[in-house]
């Protein structure tokens, strides 16, 4: 089965933004529309998009919920996420248009209630965004905007995600986020193993058309396309045609 292609927008005080490697402080900016962005990866005929608020991911809240709605009407479905912290924020993100809705650090700090939000409102209203990070000779969890690591692995909540239920898994390799690397292939093999019934996004340095091919070979469902969108080193119809 062809993986879903997924363009991502980053939102940082309303505009269209890249972090590297997850850091604030080196942030690019993007002249784009972020509407206009979006319409132009619906008419190239991707299907979803992917909305991160930067600035409720560092600091909670929906800084950027008014362009979220707007980015709802669109043309794509939408997962979008940062800064959900409880219920409320979830009701808001399905009110604005949002598909399914990214959770992040509470889904690592807190999986006992994510996995209650999943019993009650189906687990194709949830993407879980276990962005991950090699230190130790283990998967950590940074939380917070990648800001804090929590003590919890990805081997450890996975596999528990999957036995409660859970149907879609985005995981970024924050060390290959926006250096456009290519994307950690032994990472999705190894969820493939670990946790076979998640429908595992792939995200982070993905860069050409080849990168697209090797991410589904080694599991990914759905393919995340960011900074090579945005730069165009990649375009929507040539990772469909992948």
């Amino acid at each position: 089965m062809k993986p879903d292609i997924i363009p991502a927008i980053d939102l940082r005080a309303g505009r269209v933004v890249r972090l590297a490697q997850g850091d604030y402080a080196r942030q690019t900016t993007y002249p784009d529309d972020p509407i206009a962005l979006a319409a132009s990866y619906a008419a190239a005929g991707a299907r979803w998009l992917h909305v991160v608020d930067l600035d409720g991911a560092q600091a909670g809240g929906f800084a950027n919920l008014p362009v979220i709605e707007a980015l709802a009407r669109a043309g794509l479905r939408l997962q979008a996420g940062g800064g959900v912290r409880g219920v409320a924020d979830v009701h808001r993100l399905m009110d604005a248009g949002v598909e399914r809705v990214v959770v992040g650090s509470v889904a690592i700090r807190d999986p006992e209630r994510v996995a209650g939000w999943i019993d009650r409102h189906g687990a194709q209203r949830f993407t879980l965004a276990l962005d991950t990070r090699w230190i130790d000779d283990r998967w950590t969890l940074p939380s917070a905007g990648w800001t804090r690591t929590e003590s919890r692995t990805l081997d450890e909540l996975a596999p528990w995600y999957a036995a409660r239920g859970a149907r879609h898994l985005l995981c970024t390799d924050i060390d290959r986020d926006g250096m456009l690397a290519g994307p950690n292939l032994a990472l999705y093999r190894h969820l493939a193993t670990i946790a076979p019934t998640l429908a595992v996004q792939a995200s982070g340095g993905v860069r050409s058309v080849d990168d697209v091919r090797a991410a589904a070979e080694a599991g990914a469902s759905g393919v995340i396309l960011g900074r090579s969108l945005l730069e165009g080193r990649l375009n929507v119809a040539e990772a469909l045609a992948a």
